[in-house]
């Protein structure tokens, strides 16, 4: 006989993950709200789940084990089993290596008892670095303030949302729509969540968190979620499919252009966003390949969506549709970063456009159109360089590297004729400063050599546990200065050496921007005795007293 009805289910979808299930469970068993149902839906696992995921249902009443008779490769076909068996009047979803927490049940059925016409109610992701455990909330801006929202075009940049497990449905709202999770499809959320925000009628976001998702950004590629596994082609066609389907979706359920706008800028703001910043790691065949899934798609959408990002993110979409690939690795390495491109030419009129030649095509010189970067004018602290290193090679010592370094100017801010340049590296709070020259090549074009020995880096005392990346700075007549990212080939070789009782590695970034990467780690007396006294100091009331022990006993093994 089943008990009493629950007031949620809350459903857990699993494929081949026993180690975290039980994690995932107990966040749920720890719900402040305990009337509740969950249902722990296997996607068919080939590993030790069924038996963890047993054991579970075993020890509490409230737990339902549902396993699908064979494995559908994907998250869809285990929520929608659940949903056919769930019994509670409102439904959440969890992923098997996330948690909710505590109060996540009773703040989001709160919201829902407090206006029962809601369809469904929402609050903020606080993302957790499995690596670091430093934590954040996703998208804020979305759920900075409580609110009810009537109907996705009073607020079309909630698109921007498109999880499902950090809401709660009433089960009638998907029940009257027969809104399903669909079944074939990757990047399912995407399409249930354009759905859902366009067929409800009203919906209240909370700004307290509700769901706990843990990253792991340096996750092999071959074990990484579908969603990141960027480096398939396969992934770029699933994406760009589920988003068709939601502009027919929009098409057909007469949504507004303003919505559909919306829709189009937060797929390239975030969508395509995500692939541009890997694209300089990509090779020539597989940036082929993905222009040509990309640009049918890209040429259909709004112009006004192009009109709202950042100039750096419309340079490196033109490019790619302009099918200039290896201009587009260029760009990419730039964003969010304030780089300058290699190059910039001038028409008659002056404007400044990326690369070697004016576009010829209207589209090309709207969106290549360099004008509002201000590469020729801007105070010259804020002025945008591209430094970047052309060879990495070991110099004498254990630990020192020769840097051949080009600086790129295209708004010709810096006079003819050698320059001051200095790179920095602070490895805790004290910076190393190694001066160089910077020798003319041509106009816009500089060369200069710099050694950097790690064995002078200027470490605290109690030791450096991190990585940093080295910045170039330049300096202008009368003494102002300019710091910018300092790029580095992306395939040169790392090493690694012992310095002042520290592991020291030398890497390329392997990510993002691609910058020369210095990490340290702390060995010997500085990892068993130095940093764990540190540490301790740090949370005492007598710290200053025991900091100039620390600095004796570092002194003393030296």
């Amino acid at each position: 006989m089943p008990g009493p009805t629950p007031d949620v289910t809350v459903t857990v979808i699993v494929f081949n993950d026993a180690e975290r299930l039980p994690r995932a469970v107990a966040s749920l068993q720890a719900q402040t709200h305990r009337n509740i149902e969950i249902i722990i839906s296997d996607d068919h696992s080939t590993d030790n789940t069924p038996e963890v995921a047993k054991e579970l249902a075993e020890a509490d009443p409230r737990v339902t084990y549902l396993r699908l008779p064979e494995n559908s490769g994907g998250c869809s076909a285990p929520r929608n089993r659940a949903i056919d068996i769930a019994r509670a009047p409102y439904l959440m979803f969890l992923d098997s290596d996330d948690e909710l927490p505590p109060r996540a049940v009773e703040l989001l059925l709160a919201a829902h008892r407090e206006n029962p016409s809601l369809d469904f109610t929402m609050g903020a992701v606080e993302r957790v670095r499995a690596d670091t455990g430093r934590r954040s909330t996703w998208m804020p801006h979305l759920v900075t303030e409580r609110r009810t929202v009537t109907g996705i075009e009073a607020e079309p940049g909630l698109f921007f949302d498109p999880l499902s497990t950090d809401k709660m449905y009433t089960r009638a709202f998907l029940d009257r729509h027969d809104l399903r999770f669909p079944e074939g499809v990757h990047y399912e959320d995407q399409l249930f969540s354009a759905q859902a925000y366009s067929l409800a009628r009203a919906f209240t976001i909370i700004p307290e968190p509700v769901y706990r998702w843990y990253i792991e950004p340096y996750a092999a590629e071959s074990a990484a979620s579908i969603s990141n596994q960027r480096h398939k082609l396969t992934n770029v066609r699933d994406r760009i499919r589920v988003h068709e389907l939601i502009d027919t979706f929009l098409s057909e359920c007469g949504c507004s252009a303003v919505v559909r706008e919306a829709k189009d800028y937060k797929f390239l703001k975030h969508d395509f966003r995500m692939y541009a910043g890997d694209l300089p790691y990509r090779d020539d065949e597989w940036l082929a390949e993905f222009a040509e899934i990309v640009n049918p798609y890209l040429t259909g959408l709004a112009p006004e969506a192009y009109e709202r990002l950042p100039r750096p993110e419309r340079v490196v979409l033109q490019l790619v549709r302009d099918g200039r690939l290896a201009e587009a690795r260029l760009a990419a390495r730039g964003l969010g970063h304030g780089v300058a491109p290699r190059e910039a030419v001038a028409d008659a009129s002056g404007t400044l456009y990326w690369g070697s030649s004016v576009p010829a095509t209207a589209m090309g010189r709207r969106e290549l159109d360099l004008s509002e970067l201000a590469l020729d004018t801007r105070p010259f602290p804020g002025a945008q360089f591209r430094h970047e290193i052309v060879s990495v090679r070991r110099g004498p010592g254990p630990a020192s590297l020769e840097l051949s370094v080009r600086t790129y100017d295209p708004g010709l801010r810096l006079l003819v004729g050698p320059q001051v340049a200095s790179l920095l590296l602070t490895p805790g709070r004290t910076r190393m400063t190694l001066r160089f020259r910077l020798d003319p090549v041509r106009p816009g074009l500089f060369e200069g050599r710099v050694r950097l020995d790690l064995t002078e880096a200027p470490l605290p005392t109690q030791g450096f546990d991190g990585l940093r990346h080295p910045m170039l700075q330049v300096q202008a007549p009368g003494g102002l200065r300019n710091t910018g990212l300092l790029l580095a080939p992306l395939d040169f070789p790392s090493f690694t050496a012992e310095v002042d009782r520290h592991r020291v590695t030398v890497e390329p970034e392997g990510r993002g921007a691609g910058r020369l990467q210095v990490r340290w780690q702390p060995v010997g007396m500085t990892a068993r005795v130095i940093r764990p006294v540190a540490r301790k100091v740090g949370r005492s009331r007598t710290g200053k007293r025991v900091r100039r022990v620390a600095r004796l006993v570092a002194s003393a093994t030296r």
